[in-house]
């Protein structure tokens, strides 16, 4: 049984229980708050960085992309504007050494009694001028080319991976030169007139026709 002393101590144990409560109340309660705030900013932190580096990412794949392939398109585009320089150029060499040989040769002195390589001088000059033209005619397209180079030197690696490329495609689906005749001659056999896909798709189309021309015609023999 709880003696006297006992029973005059339970009010003081209860009021300093009562008082200690409100305390530790307080602290369990400052303590989570903290720990809130604290998660809170965490998570304010790493959404706030997640879209800048999507977005980092993301701007920076297509670059990559371009940078890394050309469109077949765009490829087949310049392809046909180089054959345009290279036949535009050819035109003024041709020109040039025609008349640059017909100056230089014009002017020599003929002497009809000394003929060259037992030939008459005339005609060993007049084909020596056709010469120059013919020369002027092979150089143009290697100038033209060295030109255009020189106007598309930040997309030539490029150029130069879909040239193999193309090259490959065409070696691939190229018909067989053997198998030609007077009325079935080989369509493009090199593939120069290709400009755009819509002419590379013609010309498989050429391609396979002259294959079953080529085969009615060996069966018919």
């Amino acid at each position: 049984m709880p003696t006297l002393v006992h029973l005059q101590l339970r009010p003081f144990a209860r009021a300093f229980l009562s008082s200690c409560r409100p305390e530790a109340t307080r602290a369990r309660t400052r303590l989570s708050l903290t720990c809130r705030a604290q998660s809170t900013q965490a998570s304010a932190k790493a959404e706030a960085s997640r879209p800048s580096s999507s977005a980092t990412k993301g701007n920076a794949q297509p670059t990559q992309t371009e940078k890394e392939t050309l469109p077949w398109g765009e490829y087949l585009a310049i392809r046909k504007r180089k054959r345009r320089w290279e036949t535009a150029l050819t035109i003024p060499t041709t020109i040039g050494g025609f008349f640059a040989g017909l100056s230089y040769f014009g002017n020599l002195e003929m002497d009809p009694t000394k003929p060259i390589f037992n030939i008459d001088p005339m005609f060993v000059y007049g084909a020596a001028t056709l010469g120059c033209a013919g020369l002027g005619y092979l150089i143009g397209p290697i100038i033209g080319s060295t030109i255009w180079r020189l106007t598309h030197r930040r997309l030539m690696r490029l150029i130069e991976q879909r040239d193999k490329e193309f090259y490959q495609h065409i070696v691939k689906n190229r018909v067989d030169p053997t198998a030609q005749s007077a009325t079935n001659p080989v369509p493009d056999y090199y593939g120069e007139k290709i400009g755009s896909l819509h002419d590379y798709r013609q010309w498989l189309r050429d391609q396979s026709k002259f294959r079953k021309k080529a085969a009615g015609f060996l069966s018919e023999d």
